[in-house]
């Protein structure tokens, strides 16, 4: 019952494996081979003998890897696509050479001779699909790179065997096109468009104008871009996702089509209708075929096409009616413009709407969405279901192909969390659900380059048939990979963390940094988590125990230095906890001790430990922005977007901090200054025995936040200082005076 499920579900879901010649086999080979000489150098790489053959997944029809020789002999890597090749290529290098490939650098020191193949090992995924990615990456961590930086990425992408992602860069200039094309003014379009790092609510119809306008370079780099990126990612055999038309349109539409049947929708965010309340078109009005059909014509005749695509309707906006025939219909609608272009078209729909507001959502309003398309046309992102799956609650999305994904960060936030027992049980719990249509597995983070040990675990997952049975044996194993060397410090220092926060269960499973350090100051801040601090001190002194031996490896320094951050952050929550204390009881000379420590020696010291590693500097963040920049209009123009992203969100503050990082530069100049303002209103307040006022210090810290904002000041972008002699010097200061007393 459950294959025939499942088979059902896939509908036309073959096209990906379909019509693909030798040609494509030769191209995807070379594809990998060029990232092994990318990753490993042309001498090591010349030791892998790289084939696709499309006939391995002839049994199974799904990506299949083959790994034999080594030794005296290459190591022979056989894939049944590009991405399974390099999929194997990576199962290689983690398990039989010890290396480790991640965001933060990759521990790459290879035997000589390689070691052998003790018999030939073959690996079929038990998905079809290996997503990755969630619109709001695009804008938290995607937004200023360069085709430099996403040449790495896709080759991450490659190696975890990802074979389904968004590509959503350049679409701005298209719609450009069509909106002139449709008689909107050049001004009128650019007064549409947000800001780069708001664009992906903009594209999920949550603002408009907000940060921008976008400047001709822009599209113009962007453009370029996509089309490289779409080159790579079909070069090694991977479905790029393309964006389409979801129904929102510029309020300018109206101008030149008086007529038009649209539908002003409520406010998004704590934005007013200034940024905020698109204009959705109704689903019967004529021109909703008409603009649908012109994007997706102008855009697959720009890039080509794969066959999905991807869009939102109701993204964390109420529709305007909550009737099913309604509900339909504008889903219909979204589909039938697609396929007016593309009769092959499949929508890859981000099921986020269904887990954001249940109360909207109920059975009969999902069941009208999900039935609305021909089974097998709607492929669902089961967005958050690590967490909150919607899949256990809608009959496996009645029927349609869904792909359980871990969403786990949200914001791009700093701050070690995980919840890796739930992310372990997850897949396979999914496929063992009552006629399962689960197809895949996602990996979609609002923003990535964090916490990497949850991603290797669930980019593992994607192959595996099993959850993972010893999970303190395998984080012992990758701490061991990652630093080049088994210490036993350092392994006891990772299954501490795996107890403690990565062990995360319940609703504080959110994936946000909560942490009062980087939260507007109040005496209400939440400062309870899932764990035992003393698990996060005690994993910090094993860290630094094992640094005589593991100094040398850059990412046990990256790691020293998370684990530090973290420990300073659960140092603020407990002296933040003692001043609020003191506040309450009238202790003054209590409150000014523990806040003069929090504000004054912690964070200053958080700082500087922070400044020792780049991907850590405000600056470096900051240049990233400018460096994408034609001319200096644009510099400022793009610095500012991304300091209102790290801070205020909004002109008002409308989503304050919600993409907190802790970053040098940023803990001096912006958390700092709040945490000292506020503990100098507190002790005001009692010295002069009137009570604290949180409005009036609101209005207060808001200058500083939005002076930070409007600032032009400049950051370093090299780091200084050692990361290891700075951690040291915290523990040694905090650790007998605070963290001791935890244990």
């Amino acid at each position: 019952m459950q294959a025939a499920a499942v088979a059902t579900a896939l509908g036309i879901l073959l096209w990906a494996e379909a019509g693909r010649s030798a040609g494509d086999e030769a191209r995807e080979a070379a594809a990998v081979r060029a990232l092994a000489e990318r990753l490993l150098g042309p001498r090591r790489a010349a030791d892998f003998a790289v084939s696709v053959e499309r006939a391995l997944a002839a049994e199974s029809g799904l990506d299949t890897y083959s790994l034999s020789g080594g030794g005296a002999a290459r190591v022979r890597v056989r894939g049944s696509s590009g991405v399974a090749a390099a999929a194997g290529l990576h199962r290689y290098l983690r398990d039989f050479c010890g290396c480790h490939v991640a965001w933060s650098g990759s521990q790459l020191h290879l035997p000589h001779p390689l070691p052998a193949v003790p018999e030939e090992l073959t690996e079929a995924t038990p998905h079809r699909y290996r997503y990755y990615q969630n619109v709001c990456t695009q804008s938290y961590s995607f937004v200023w790179w360069d085709w430099a930086r996403w040449e790495q990425e896709i080759d991450w992408m490659a190696l975890n065997g990802i074979n389904l992602a968004l590509a959503w860069s350049g679409q701005e200039a298209i719609w450009q096109r069509v909106y002139l094309a449709l008689g909107l003014t050049q001004s009128e379009v650019d007064e549409y468009f947000t800001g780069p790092a708001f664009l992906a609510w903009g594209r999920m119809g949550n603002l408009h104008t907000w940060a921008g306008p976008l400047p001709r370079s822009w599209h113009l780099k962007q453009l370029y871009l996509q089309h490289r990126i779409l080159d790579r990612m079909r070069s090694f055999g991977m479905t790029p996702v393309l964006p389409a038309f979801a129904g929102h349109v510029p309020k300018a539409v109206t101008r030149v089509f008086p007529h038009i049947n649209v539908t002003q929708l409520g406010s998004w965010g704590h934005f007013n209708c200034s940024y905020s309340c698109s204009f959705l078109l109704a689903p019967e009005d004529p021109m909703f075929p008409l603009i649908g059909s012109l994007f997706l014509r102008e855009l697959t005749r720009e890039f080509g096409t794969d066959h999905v695509y991807g869009a939102d309707t109701f993204n964390e906006m109420q529709p305007p009616s909550s009737e099913p025939s309604y509900l339909a219909a504008a889903t219909a609608a979204v589909f039938e413009a697609m396929i007016a272009v593309d009769p092959d078209a499949v929508w890859l729909l981000q099921g986020w709407l269904f887990q954001h507001q249940p109360q909207f959502w109920g059975p009969s309003q999902v069941k009208a969405v999900l039935n609305a398309v021909p089974r097998g046309r709607l492929l669902v992102l089961d967005l958050f279901a690590e967490n909150q799956p919607v899949y256990t609650r809608t009959a496996s999305f009645q029927g349609q192909p869904f792909i359980w994904c871990m969403l786990h960060n949200f914001g791009g936030n700093h701050g070690l969390f995980g919840a890796l027992e739930a992310v372990n049980r997850g897949p396979a719990a999914a496929r063992l659900f009552p006629n399962s249509t689960m197809v895949g597995t996602g990996i979609a983070p609002e923003g990535i380059s964090q916490n990497e040990v949850v991603y290797a675990l669930m980019a593992e997952l994607g192959w595996r048939k099993e959850p993972v049975p010893d999970l303190e044996a395998w984080v012992t194993s990758f701490a061991g990979r990652r630093y080049g060397v088994a210490h036993p410090d350092a392994g006891a220092a990772w299954r501490l963390l795996l107890r403690s926060v990565y062990n995360c269960s319940g609703d504080a499973c959110r994936g946000h940094n909560r942490s009062p350090l980087v939260r507007r100051p109040s005496l209400q801040l939440n400062t309870t988590v899932w764990y035992n601090r003393s698990d996060v001190f005690e994993a910090w002194r094993l860290l630094l125990k094992a640094t005589p031996t593991l100094a040398s490896s850059p990412a046990f320094r990256y790691d020293l230095l998370d684990v530090t951050r973290q420990a300073v952050q659960e140092l603020v929550s407990l002296y933040y906890e003692e001043a609020r204390t003191a506040y309450l009881h009238k202790e003054l000379a209590t409150l000014l001790r523990a806040g003069g420590v929090l504000a004054y020696e912690l964070l200053p010291a958080l700082d500087r430990v922070l400044a020792t590693d780049s991907r850590f500097l405000l600056g470096s963040w900051l240049e990233q922005a400018r460096a994408a920049a034609a001319s200096e209009a644009e510099a400022q123009l793009y610095e500012q977007n991304s300091r209102f992203q790290l801070t205020l969100w909004g002109p008002e503050g409308n989503i304050l901090d919600y993409a907190n990082k802790q970053l040098a530069g940023l803990v001096a100049q912006y958390y700092s200054p709040r945490w000292q303002l506020f503990l100098e209103a507190l002790a005001d307040s009692l010295a002069r025995g009137v009570p604290f006022q949180q409005r009036l210090f609101d209005k207060l810290v808001f200058r500083l936040e939005q002076a930070f904002v409007l600032s032009s000041r400049r950051y370093p972008t090299q780091p200084q200082g050692d990361t290891v002699d700075l951690a040291q010097k915290i523990f040694l200061k905090y650790f007998p005076r605070k963290v001791a007393g935890s244990l």
